[in-house]
């Protein structure tokens, strides 16, 4: 049964409220391509009285002033909260995004342990810091940056805001959240758990809608800071947004990850996290490692031991236990994804499986997992961030040509060194210029900074490092 909850109400300043509006987002299954959820349609009525609700929260209301103790109070039940409705959460995402059960637990997990990890930042993080300089002293304070826009995309809804929101709230910022359309459900289902929490008045809002939507949030002049998770080209417009008020924004956009594989590493080392970091969660994660740089020696071999494990993913229902890839999010993603595994073979790179859809499946926006060999890294496959299932080999011929592969990217969010040794690996990964990159493994770590170089975005999410962006720091200052 892939039917899930409706809301009728929209979540604003904390209350539950009929939306201004009368249209509705009509949630489609990726699988079955049939509705199965709707949710009220935020205008710009609606978003305008809930940040007029966290303006007054913000300047007269009791969230900016609760000492931090409080404050992490209050996130510990939301957390709590969290937990309590974890199942409904999972079967939610399940239906509206098209995620493999696996997948979903393991998200919601990483959900859980940031609510964990927010609830913890208002006591770890230093408020006030001395200062003296000649002639003078005083103190160097932090203080909440005021209204926050959090904009999340549709691929991981309730991590995206667990991480944001949780951060804005420690800070203590009141916050705006606006999700993508293609999930929105999820984002309710944690406005009830904020409801349950009982915030002060005005502190959260969550107003589904679509870029129109988005847009009036983030240009609005009193916003005082928007975070915001999605495509470079979307990133660039909200930054030109923003630019209008000189509102603060920070930035979490796509990539284009290189996995190296440096040396004579046993595959075995390499291939149980390097072929699923590039095609898990049907290639629709920024940080995915879709090109795989090997030495020319090797690539043959690394390209067939790839193969082989792309052909024994199951592409399927992702209510089935076995299945290891959902669809894609949209009938226009997979026509961008089929579009890019076209354009790769019209550039020359050899197709070695995949591809195609499965041809077990009727419905549903299903593409098998895909890889390209005898990849160059100027080919558009190579440049352009796919969102699919699909992965490129890239030859290099020494070490030096493979760092410089990995740099020679308008990207920068995450990456892979695989090394015989931990040490070579290490110094190689010092030199890749991304947010993050992981020696012998792959993983996205959401507890500590997470965030990009170049048009990866600005800015970062996690632990103390990512509720700076919330913060304002004021010098008070007194005479010797």
């Amino acid at each position: 049964m892939d039917d899930i909850r409706s809301f009728d109400k929209l979540f604003i300043g904390g209350q539950w409220v009929a939306p201004a509006g009368n249209e509705f987002i009509e949630v489609i299954s990726p699988v079955t391509e049939q509705a199965i959820a709707r949710v009220p349609d935020g205008t710009a009525a609606d978003a305008e009285r809930a940040i007029r609700a966290a303006r007054r929260a913000f300047d007269h209301g009791e969230w900016p002033r609760l000492a931090p103790a409080e404050r992490a109070t209050y996130l510990r039940r939301i957390g709590d909260e969290v937990k309590k409705r974890r199942a409904e959460l999972e079967e939610t995402f399940v239906a509206e995004v098209g995620a493999p059960l696996a997948t979903a637990t393991a998200f919601h997990g990483r959900a859980m342990d940031m609510w964990d990890d927010n609830a913890s930042l208002p006591e770890r993080a230093t408020w006030e810091d001395p200062r003296q300089w000649p002639g003078g002293h005083g103190l160097l304070v932090k203080e909440p940056v005021g209204v926050v826009a959090v904009v999340i995309p549709w691929n991981a809804p309730i991590c995206s805001a667990s991480s944001k929101m949780g951060q804005a709230l420690a800070a203590g910022c009141p916050v705006i959240l606006k999700p993508a359309p293609e999930s929105p459900v999820s984002t309710m289902i944690l406005a009830e758990a904020i409801e349950a929490a009982g915030l002060p008045e005005g502190v959260v809002s969550i107003i589904p809608g679509g870029r129109e939507l988005g847009e009036y949030i983030v240009s609005h002049k009193l916003v005082d800071a928007v975070t915001f998770t999605g495509s470079t080209a979307a990133g660039k417009r909200v930054m030109s947004l923003c630019s209008q008020n000189i509102t603060r924004v920070a930035l979490e956009l796509g990539g284009k990850s290189a996995g190296i594989i440096a040396d004579d590493v046993p595959l075995d080392r390499v291939l149980p996290d390097l072929a699923f970091a590039g095609i898990g969660h049907s290639g629709q994660v920024c940080a995915a490692l879709t090109r795989v740089l090997v030495p020319r020696k090797r690539h043959d071999e690394v390209t067939e031991a790839l193969a082989e494990t792309f052909r024994s993913v199951v592409v399927g229902n992702p209510r089935d236990a076995g299945t290891h890839l959902g669809p894609l999010i949209a009938e226009r993603q997979r026509d961008r994804v089929e579009d890019y595994i076209g354009v790769g073979q019209n550039e020359g790179a050899k197709l070695v499986t995949g591809g195609g859809r499965p041809q077990h499946l009727s419905t549903g926006w299903f593409v098998e997992p895909t890889l390209f060999a005898q990849v160059d890294n100027s080919m558009r496959i190579a440049r352009e961030e796919i969102f699919g299932p699909v992965v490129g080999v890239i030859p290099f011929d020494s070490v030096e040509e493979a760092i410089d592969l990995a740099n020679d990217s308008d990207f920068g969010l995450s990456g892979a060194v695989y090394a015989s040794e931990n040490d070579l690996a290490e110094s190689i990964a010092r030199r890749i210029r991304t947010g993050q990159v992981s020696v012998n493994s792959w993983d996205m770590c959401t507890s500590e900074p997470f965030g990009g170089f170049k048009q990866s975005g600005i800015g970062r999410e996690g632990s103390v490092e990512g509720m700076d962006t919330f913060l304002e720091k004021k010098l008070i200052q007194f005479k010797n």
